[in-house]
């Protein structure tokens, strides 16, 4: 698991950071990884599936026309030839 080091933390911010630890009953480093957490992955961020899934619920395709993106050309494609 990758670790981070933070220097020159102001004393102050280092108090606070454990006082609101101990309010939580977490240690000062969970405190500081459920912060982390919190600020990069918000709870009402937008999943990539859910955007996925509302594009495909809006555009209205029959179960028809979905199943022939199964039915589709996979093969390789040839490069093209410009001579």
């Amino acid at each position: 698991m990758p670790m981070l080091t933070v220097r020159n933390l102001p004393d102050e911010v280092h108090r606070a950071l454990r006082a609101r630890a101990s309010r939580r009953g977490r240690s000062t480093e969970a405190e500081v990884r459920a912060i982390l957490g919190d600020a990069v992955m918000p709870e009402g961020r937008s999943r990539l599936g859910t955007v996925l899934t509302a594009v495909g619920q809006r555009t209205g395709l029959t179960d028809e026309e979905f199943a022939g993106f199964a039915r589709r050309d996979t093969s390789a494609a040839r490069p093209v030839d410009l001579e």
